[in-house]
């Protein structure tokens, strides 16, 4: 569920609480992922619409913005939906950009830990705010995010996959294992023939516009037993 937007009465001091907790949280993680955070800060500070609650900006101009390759900037913003930080709104097309949302109460959830170093004020600040926002919904089968340590194409794709719909995620897509990679072509690995089969009839597209989203080469996708 994506945080309300932040606008309206006490939106300026909310804005500044997120950044305050995202550039704590930064930096107490390693240098990777401290630099990832850092281009999401920069990027919201220079780039993100608050009132209307979305960022619109091609690749190339936050290549620019980050100091970095077009590529760089696909893996970490599919980092980011991976985390399910970054949402997308519209996914670009024809020329278009794709346009992101924020998913507050994700980011904020995240970097918990770090509130009470940052002040006891800021503690009571953030938890009043989340108690008259968040809505408890009921969970069954929870399948967790997968590990973002791995940095192929496949790995950064599960979790955007993941964040797509996770119920589809843990019945079908959990399972599958990178074979390899020849080209354009990434082949996976299913537990068996039926999973294969299914996967390949019904998953492909889903999994190729993932792959896609982080590694424009990839152009077929190939799932065996």
């Amino acid at each position: 569920m994506l945080h309300k937007k932040l606008a309206g009465p006490g939106a300026s001091a909310r804005k500044y609480d997120v950044i305050t907790a995202l550039g704590a949280h930064a930096l107490s993680l390693g240098k990777h992922d401290q630099r990832m955070v850092l281009r999401l800060i920069t990027l919201l500070t220079a780039r993100y619409n608050w009132g209307r609650d979305e960022l619109s900006i091609g690749q190339r101009e936050i290549a620019r913005l980050w100091s970095c390759n077009e590529r760089t900037v696909k893996r970490e913003m599919a980092k980011l939906r991976g985390l399910g930080w970054l949402v997308v709104r519209k996914q670009g097309a024809r020329g278009r950009v794709t346009t992101y949302g924020l998913d507050t109460e994700k980011m904020l959830q995240a970097t918990k830990a770090i509130w009470p170093e940052i002040g006891s004020d800021f503690v009571v600040r953030l938890e009043g705010a989340s108690a008259e926002t968040v809505v408890p919904f009921p969970v069954k089968g929870t399948v967790a995010a997968p590990d973002m340590s791995d940095a192929t194409e496949w790995g950064l794709a599960r979790a955007i996959l993941h964040q797509q719909d996770p119920g589809r995620y843990g019945a079908w897509l959990q399972a599958l294992s990178r074979v390899g990679r020849a080209g354009g072509r990434l082949t996976l690995r299913a537990p068996s023939r039926f999973h294969a089969a299914y996967v390949q009839t019904h998953l492909t597209g889903a999994i190729l516009s993932a792959c896609q989203a982080v590694d424009g080469d990839v152009n077929t996708i190939e799932v065996v037993e």
